[in-house]
């Protein structure tokens, strides 16, 4: 039986790439998103072409028992989880406070924080049970500081990033390896950046920034290093940026 992969947010850039990765050190890769059930498609064929496995699943993670119940089901149906990636965004965009609804301060709260939290409930009991396991959990500068506009992204992940620091208190110790990753940048991945500028800025910036964008296979081999560390020297917390940007604690 193969250890299992499972990605939480498995779109074309970060998640997608690192479900690839994975699989192509021999997990089966586990990959949910909310929607497109097309490009899921596309993910799952384009790693079994390289020679892998994968399974994919649409999941609105926001929906009361959604993550719970698929990790159930993969236990039970698949294998056992050993790394669980949490990748889901919480950006609502850039409003002020007076644009900001209670609804839209809670949504990113549910997304960023909430359901990481679900997701820790559901798998860490059942990998310190076995010894070991891994919890990557994608971040973002909002974490780290807060701007004009962020109220709700930079509270959300900023409780994502205390989050997993709990997290890694409580379960390190058993043998769970919980990790923050701080993306400080843009990545070029066409179902995030490319949706939020549309197809000609985008493929623009593309062009005009090149390696200033940060790409999601190269995203994707910091993950796979962090999950072979060995426990007396593991990563908790660390940023990613292209060399072209000014680090978070200089903008």
């Amino acid at each position: 039986m193969k250890p299992v992969c499972l990605v939480i947010g498995a779109g074309a850039g970060i998640g997608g790439n690192v479900a690839q990765r994975f699989a192509r050190e021999g997990y089966h890769a586990v990959l949910c998103r909310r929607s497109d059930q097309e490009g899921l498609k596309r993910l799952v064929s384009t790693i079994e072409a390289d020679g892998g496995t994968a399974s994919g699943f649409l999941m609105n993670a926001i929906e009361d028992g959604s993550i719970e119940s698929r990790v159930d089901a993969v236990e039970a149906e698949i294998g056992p989880i050993e790394v669980a990636v949490y990748n889901l965004g919480a950006q609502i965009g850039n409003r002020s406070l007076e644009d900001t609804s209670h609804k839209a301060f809670e949504m990113g709260w549910r997304l960023a924080t909430f359901g990481l939290f679900r997701l820790a409930q559901a798998v860490c009991p059942l990998m310190a049970e076995r010894g070991e396991g891994k919890v990557l959990v994608t971040s973002a500068t909002a974490a780290m500081r807060g701007n004009p506009g962020q109220h709700s992204h930079a509270a959300a992940m900023g409780g994502r990033r205390l989050l997993c620091q709990t997290l890694n208190a409580e379960y390190g110790p058993k043998g769970i390896h919980v990790a923050h990753l701080v993306v400080d940048g843009s990545v070029d991945a066409p179902d995030t950046l490319g949706r939020m500028l549309g197809p000609e800025r985008y493929q623009k910036m593309r062009e005009t920034r090149g390696d200033g964008l940060m790409r999601p296979d190269k995203i994707a081999e910091t993950y796979w290093h962090i999950a072979q560390q060995h426990r007396s020297v593991w990563t908790h917390e660390l940023d990613l940026r292209p060399f072209s940007d000014s680090p978070w604690w200089n903008e």
